[in-house]
């Protein structure tokens, strides 16, 4: 009856760790998801209307330069230079290497809606000390 007993517990323990240590690994299954890296981009050049109206929202064509030719644009955010205010475009570039040739310059569109009336600078940062500038009046 021992014999049978300790048959039993060890094939109970053997089947046990059989199936915990059997795992699910679906994530082989998916595709990975590439890393990327963000950096601010410097802006060349911004294109747009020098005139618009109150709560009128007013497209800018910006273009900006980016480091390999696999950069995707990221998005617009704040930057300060120095006690100014502007933009700074963000570029996403992927963490593999990039077989691709020199980079070209690369276009994005900027909205800008004012609820005042008023002159305004869309500032774009141009280097690390300085922004390029599109000045509108809103009517």
């Amino acid at each position: 009856m021992k014999n049978f007993n300790l048959k039993s517990v060890l094939t109970v323990l053997f089947l046990a760790t059989a199936l915990i240590s059997c795992s699910n690994d679906k994530d082989d299954d998916q595709p990975t998801t590439p890393e990327f890296t963000v950096k601010s981009a410097f802006v060349t050049e911004v294109k747009g209307p020098e005139t618009g109206k109150v709560n009128e929202e007013l497209s800018y064509d910006v273009t900006y330069i980016v480091e390999s030719a696999c950069a995707e644009f990221g998005k617009i955010s704040d930057v300060t230079i120095g006690t100014e205010k502007g933009l700074q475009v963000e570029a996403k570039y992927p963490s593999g290497t990039c077989t691709l040739q020199v980079p070209d310059p690369k276009k994005t569109v900027y909205k800008f809606k004012s609820a005042a009336k008023g002159t305004f600078d869309i500032k774009f940062k141009k280097s690390e000390t300085e922004f390029v500038t599109a000045k509108v009046v809103i009517e």
